[in-house]
């Protein structure tokens, strides 16, 4: 029992791996499904909330709080998702949001550019100049949206536990390397995995909660306690703790809270 992040780019067939992947497991296959509940609770059509996913950060700049909202209502929606285990999910960011779950399985595909030029060129029946444009453009709003929003490089291979080129590899194979390397016990889920997953999902619920007082708050959960460590300035650090404390103790799991305050001096002193 475990789950597999596949990230991909466009035209890899990181897709069809992991569908081919999770029926020989026998696992669930997820997606875009994540973002359509996340989109929901955002309040932003499912279309405007893949584009702003795709294209670039400014759509979620233009909303108050965009970027920490929705990171807060995606990774709630993905953590819930993902908690029933036995699942291989392609799509944003998986590998980041359970970087620190030990039964994740990270897989990075990647391909040629001249097949993936090829086959953009059969798809949009376009030249090869233009489809050579649009996967360098895709590939570079896809690397600057995860640097915006996550801090993170999608081509940086150390974020992954397996990186598989597909060339002479072929689909089939990339499938049966994955499903091989799966089953070790490395990535077999065990009650201490499975608790840093709850807590990580109630810590992603606080910070939901409180993302009203403190966005750019850091906030960790361990057995009942939870952490949040925040900045404010020292006249409104009273109201600001009180705030987060009654708003933090409002979620379900909850037993107490502590909040640390870096102050913020006036500008001179």
């Amino acid at each position: 029992m475990s789950i597999i992040t596949i990230s991909r780019g466009s035209y890899t067939k990181g897709k069809e791996i992991a569908e081919k992947l999770a029926g020989k497991l026998g696992y669930e296959c997820i997606a875009r499904e994540a973002i359509i509940e996340a989109s929901k609770e955002f309040n932003i059509p499912e279309a405007k909330l893949v584009r702003a996913l795709h294209d670039a950060p400014s759509i979620l700049d233009k909303i108050t709080y965009g970027k920490e909202k929705f990171i807060a209502y995606y990774q709630i929606a993905f953590l819930e998702h993902l908690q029933k285990d036995n699942i291989v999910y392609h799509g944003l960011a998986g590998h980041f949001l359970l970087k620190d779950v030990a039964h994740v399985l990270k897989v990075r595909i990647i391909a040629d550019m001249a097949e993936r030029i090829k086959l953009e060129m059969a798809r949009e029946k376009i030249s090869e100049r233009e489809a050579a444009r649009l996967l360098r453009n895709d590939d570079e709003e896809r690397r600057k949206w995860s640097q915006h929003v996550y801090g993170i490089d999608t081509s940086d291979s150390s974020l992954y536990d397996l990186v598989i080129h597909i060339n002479k590899i072929t689909v089939e194979e990339a499938v049966d390397i994955i499903f091989n390397t799966v089953r070790l016990d490395h990535f077999k889920t065990t009650p201490e995995s499975q608790r840093i997953f709850g807590e990580m999902l109630l810590g992603a619920r606080v910070k939901l909660a409180i993302i009203d007082y403190a966005p750019d708050a850091e906030v960790y959960y361990k057995k009942g306690v939870v952490f949040v460590k925040t900045s404010a300035s020292p006249y409104k650090e009273e109201i600001l703790v009180n705030n987060i404390r009654q708003a933090a103790q409002s979620v379900a799991g909850v037993e107490e809270v502590n909040v640390y305050v870096m102050p913020i001096l006036p500008f001179g002193d």
